[in-house]
């Protein structure tokens, strides 16, 4: 199989009835991006999702499946999605169907385009949310503290659209749930961040895996412990003196 210039990375937990969804959407919104593959890291699931995800890779063989044999969150399946991936761009997207695949293009556009090496993330943002009103307010209260706290000028940090170079996500020090603070560490290395607006939809099939109150728990330290690696670096300005002999 050819070398895929772009790796999908979909996390997936318990989401048997958005697989086939997802792989089918991903082979249309995606096809200009050719070759491509596409990475369901399936986290400890209990229903049918492998099942349902393997019963494609005939039909589909950019489709992979990395499998954890029980849940360890959501960041870490993007971490073993990015492991695995071999492209040297990865984008991300919700397994749930509410991030569109057919935004993938456009997030990736600003990387393959970048000559400078500069671009380290492209960050989805979503127009409108399609959640119930609990979850849009909580989500609002979370994105204003964080960017107060952080200034990482990002409105939304939740949404799953992403894309990234995988070399730099590989350089960011990880922690559970660094998916929601993607930007702040990117910008950290010394990178440029890209905001874009995607489409959200609503979850038509599965139930979601997260409240509002275990948002908010985790959010808190997670929060300070950001905080804190933004205070720590130090990035040096680096210049070579003189020449070496290569004769």
């Amino acid at each position: 199989m050819t070398a895929p210039q772009i790796s999908i990375i979909t996390p997936m937990h318990n989401e048997a009835d958005n697989v086939e969804g997802m792989v089918r959407e991903t082979a249309e919104g995606c096809a200009a991006l050719a070759p491509f593959e596409m990475l369901i890291v399936d986290d400890g699931s209990t229903d049918a999702t492998v099942a349902r995800a393997e019963a494609l890779q005939s039909e589909f063989p950019w489709l992979r499946i990395i499998q954890h044999k029980k849940a360890c969150g959501q960041s870490s399946a993007v971490l073993s999605g990015v492991k695995a991936a071999r492209a040297p761009i990865c984008a991300t997207l919700d397994g749930d169907l509410q991030n569109p695949p057919a935004e993938v293009p456009k997030l990736v556009k600003p990387l393959m385009a970048d000559q400078t090496g500069r671009v380290g993330l492209v960050a989805g943002q979503r127009i409108k949310r399609m959640d119930t009103n609990s979850k849009r307010l909580a989500s609002r209260a979370a994105n204003t503290l964080r960017a107060w706290v952080l200034k990482d000028d990002t409105r939304d940090t939740g949404c799953g659209a992403k894309a990234f170079r995988r070399d730099v996500f590989l350089l960011l020090p990880f922690f559970d749930h660094i998916h929601r603070y993607l930007p702040a560490l990117v910008k950290r290395e010394g990178y440029e961040v890209i905001l874009v607006d995607v489409e959200d939809r609503s979850r038509v099939a599965g139930t979601s895996n997260y409240t509002n109150l275990h948002r908010a728990i985790v959010g808190a330290s997670d929060l300070f412990g950001v905080w804190w690696l933004m205070r720590r670096r130090k990035l040096p300005v680096v210049s070579e003196r003189g020449h070496s002999d290569a004769s």
